[in-house]
């Protein structure tokens, strides 16, 4: 092959090679043309001006003025000349300025470190988060608290919110509460008044007494039966939650104290505080009393026991995981299956006979 052969082949070549990228340019300007498709305003995006500039370099200032129909040939060279400053300015890393952020992780950590001991400091938190592996500095510590709106440990420590005083002293905790039943006696409606007191932790309650208007006399008798020394139901007791009702009268309470219970007067008109005795009373309600002609109190008394004997041996509690406060059988059960009935088939129990 002669010089002038070599010469043109390599001349094809090149013109061939021109001719692919202006092509590959064209392409590229369909494509990014049908992104944009729809809109109003040709506004590119950062990826797209990237490649249209990688297309554009290949081909030239002079060839770009002849086939360039979307942007200007100054343009295209203006966003390469852009590519290749921020290649060495750092300006595409993905490193940021400072340190590295918490993460959620450990955020969460710590507010729940805090929530959960309101004695604890930074230096405690801190600690405990060393024991799980996390090394974690005070000062973002308390930045973490201080953007959660947490007060510091001194200041957060001094109030005891209702739930922690709950869970705390949850063994040992009683509530107390009234409910009124209209009965019909010697003709006419009455208004009779039931106390009763109920263990948090177990959910059992106790019927104090039934009056048709208590006072405090009566109330001191009910006080010291409850704290009896040998079968009284608040024993075990060391608080007892009540509302300002007037017949918790101080009698009553120093009777409490002195069997070594505190008196809890919860605030007026709070009765989502005293939960659990307010669903006692909707439910003795609702399952039973509001289904009921009540005449006489022997009838109530008679009522209000059926209903406990089926609250604590056959209705299943939800706070309870679904089970029963005792069960009133044991031993092997047989394939028969039996229902007990209270109150001529209000209150029904299933189950199978023990063997």
């Amino acid at each position: 092959m002669g010089i002038a052969t070599l010469m043109i082949v390599v001349l094809a070549g090149w013109i061939n090679r021109q001719q692919q990228d202006v092509i590959e340019y064209l392409q590229e300007e369909v494509r990014v043309l049908k992104e944009l498709q729809g809109r109003k305003r040709l506004k590119f995006s950062d990826d797209q001006r990237r490649r249209l500039a990688l297309r554009a370099k290949r081909i030239g200032l002079s060839r770009l003025k002849e086939v360039a129909a979307i942007v200007s040939p100054q343009t295209l060279l203006a966003w390469h000349r852009k590519l290749i400053a921020r290649k060495y300015d750092s300006s595409g890393s993905s490193r940021s300025v400072g340190r590295p952020a918490t993460t959620e992780q450990i955020r969460s950590l710590v507010l729940r470190m805090a929530d959960e001991n309101r004695s604890w400091g930074y230096t405690r938190i801190q600690g405990g988060l060393a024991n799980l592996g996390h090394d974690v500095g005070r000062g973002t510590i308390a930045g973490i608290l201080k953007n959660a709106g947490m007060e510091p440990a001194p200041e957060r420590g001094k109030g005891t919110s209702w739930a922690e005083f709950l869970r705390v002293h949850w063994e040992a905790l009683g509530a107390a509460d009234f409910f009124t039943v209209e009965l019909w006696c010697w003709g006419r409606l009455t208004r009779y008044h039931v106390f009763f007191v109920i263990r948090l932790a177990t959910r059992r309650v106790h019927i104090a007494g039934i009056i048709p208007e208590p006072d405090g006399r009566w109330m001191k008798q009910v006080g010291r039966n409850l704290t009896d020394c040998q079968d009284g139901f608040l024993r075990e007791c060391r608080f007892l939650i009540h509302d300002r009702a007037t017949v918790f009268t101080r009698e009553f309470i120093s009777i409490l104290k002195a069997a070594g219970v505190a008196s809890i007067r919860l605030p007026a008109r709070s009765p989502n505080l005293n939960a659990f005795a307010e669903r006692f009373v909707r439910s003795i309600k609702s399952e039973c009393l509001d289904h009921l002609i009540i005449v006489g109190e022997r009838s109530l008394r008679r009522a209000v026991d059926e209903f406990c004997a089926h609250y604590h041996e056959e209705r299943n509690h939800q706070g309870l995981e679904n089970k029963l406060i005792e069960a009133s059988f044991g031993g092997c059960e047989s394939e028969e299956l039996r229902c007990r009935r209270r109150l001529g088939g209000l209150l029904c129990y299933y189950h199978r006979e023990a063997a």
